[in-house]
């Protein structure tokens, strides 16, 4: 082996954690805070509430938007990690009742993915030497799934949590330090989209003037839509 390969060999990187589950609920919920409290504060406004109202329709569209996104996180990731651990629970029956049928599966597997028959039996039959490492191995193969690092119903709850409330309480903050006028609002609730929209953009390697631009546009057109809404009824009930 030349000095080239050799040091080619031992060039690492490194990956980002994709599947810890944190960072799904953690963005979904400051975007989710961010433009349903702006647009609920929007529609308060346009009814022509006065701000001591808009201020506690924030703060109640923050508590009540927090739990309900903590609590449909834990249930649909608890949901999915116990059909994901019953259909792991399958398998293992499966090998420890037909292990040689069970070989064969993987081995076949393997030949689709375009090893040679006589690599993937041996494959197979390697792995299937000890059952701990069989039943992994077919879960990561058939279902896709790590079993070692299954994401956390605490952690997606905790995430969105937080991420929601933050970002439900930057539409709310100008109000709570006495600014009466719906205008800071606005230009803080402006900003923190585009800057959230423009950090998930450099998150994902994406450019980071169209992650912002778009979130902007999106969280302000629903933020339009029902302050419209809110002058409407407003209007209509006065």
């Amino acid at each position: 082996m030349t000095s080239v390969s050799m040091h080619a060999a031992e060039v690492h990187h490194h990956h980002r954690d994709v599947t810890g589950g944190w960072l799904r609920p953690a963005v979904f919920g400051v975007m989710d805070g961010l433009v349903s409290n702006a647009s609920l504060i929007a529609g308060v406004v346009g009814s022509g509430a006065s701000a001591q109202a808009v201020t506690i329709a924030g703060l109640a569209g923050l508590a009540a938007g927090a739990f309900s996104m903590a609590t449909g996180e834990y249930t649909s990731v608890r949901s999915q990690t116990e059909m994901t651990l019953a259909e792991i629970d399958v398998e293992r029956r499966e090998i420890a009742k037909n292990p040689e049928a069970e070989e064969r599966e993987l081995a076949l597997l393997y030949e689709s993915r375009g090893l040679t028959p006589e690599l993937a039996r041996e494959v197979a039959r390697q792995l299937h030497k000890q059952d701990e490492v069989a039943w992994r191995v077919h879960a990561r193969e058939e279902l896709g799934v790590d079993p070692d690092d299954l994401p956390s119903p605490w952690v997606a709850a905790g995430s969105s949590f937080l991420a929601f409330a933050v970002g439900a309480l930057i539409p709310v903050l100008p109000f709570l330090f006495g600014f009466g006028s719906v205008v800071a609002a606005i230009v803080l609730t402006a900003l923190a989209l585009f800057g959230t929209g423009a950090l998930v953009a450099r998150l994902t390697t994406r450019p980071f003037l169209l992650g912002g631009a778009r979130q902007l546009l999106l969280g302000s057109a629903a933020a339009a839509v029902t302050y419209g809404i809110g002058h409407l009824v407003g209007a209509a009930v006065s």
